[in-house]
C-alpha cells in the first residue's frame, strides 16, 4: 500500500510539470508582437467621418484576424495582422473588433474567422478607391494613409492590376513605408548611451 502511495506521489511530481508545459504551449500557440499606438496619426486632419472611420477599422481587422486563421498564424500573417489592426487602431482607437482581435492574438488565442462585409477583392477595390480620394489631401496625415492603404490594398488583392500598379508606382516614387510610424506609434526612443570620457 506503502509503494503505491509512493509510486503515486513520485507520478505526480514527474507528471505535473509536463502537464503544465503541455497546457501553456496549448493556450498560446504563437508569438505576437502587439503593436503600440498610443499617439493617434490620423486625427481630425484626416477628411473621414467617425463612422467611416470605424467602418474601415472594422472590415480590417476582421480581415487581419482570418488571415492570420487561414495563415495558420505565420510569422508574416502575424506582421500583416500587426500592422493591419495598427492602422484600425488609429483609425479608430475604440473599434471593438480591432480591439479584440488585438487582444486574443497577444494571448496567443486564435481569433474566430468571421464573415466579413466585404470579401478581400473587393475591400482590395474599396481601399483603393479611398486611397485616392485621400491622395488629393493636402496634410501628411491624409498622405501617409493613402499609401497604407494602396499596400494593404495590393497584398489583399495581387490580382487587382490597379492596386499592384498603384503600389508599385507609389515604391518607385517614395519608397517602402516605415511601417513602425504606424505600429510603434508613441513607442519611446531608446535612449542613446552617453559618450563617456
Amino acid at each position: 500500500m506503502m509503494r503505491i502511495r509512493q509510486a503515486t506521489v513520485l507520478a505526480t511530481i514527474l507528471i505535473a510539470p509536463l502537464a503544465a508545459a503541455q497546457q501553456e504551449t496549448k493556450e498560446k500557440a504563437f508569438e505576437y508582437n502587439p503593436p503600440v499606438v498610443t499617439q493617434r496619426i490620423f486625427g481630425e486632419s484626416v477628411g473621414m467621418l467617425a463612422q467611416e472611420r470605424d467602418d474601415y477599422a472594422t472590415n480590417l481587422s476582421t480581415y487581419a484576424a482570418n488571415l492570420v486563421v487561414t495563415e495558420k498564424a505565420t510569422d508574416e500573417s502575424l506582421e500583416t495582422a500587426r500592422r493591419i489592426l495598427a492602422l484600425a487602431m488609429h483609425l479608430s482607437p475604440r473599434n471593438r473588433p480591432t480591439l479584440v482581435v488585438n487582444y486574443q492574438l497577444k494571448k496567443g488565442v486564435p481569433p474566430v474567422v468571421k464573415k466579413s462585409d466585404f470579401s478581400p477583392s473587393v475591400l482590395s477595390r474599396l481601399l483603393l478607391s479611398r486611397a485616392r480620394l485621400l491622395a488629393k489631401g493636402k496634410n501628411e496625415s491624409e498622405q501617409l494613409l493613402s499609401r497604407c492603404f494602396i499596400e494593404i490594398s495590393a497584398a489583399m488583392d495581387p490580382r487587382n492590376e490597379d492596386a499592384v500598379f498603384a503600389y508599385e508606382i507609389q515604391r518607385l516614387d517614395h519608397g517602402d513605408i516605415d511601417w513602425k510610424v504606424i505600429t510603434d506609434a508613441g513607442k519611446p526612443a531608446v535612449p542613446s548611451p552617453e559618450p563617456k570620457g
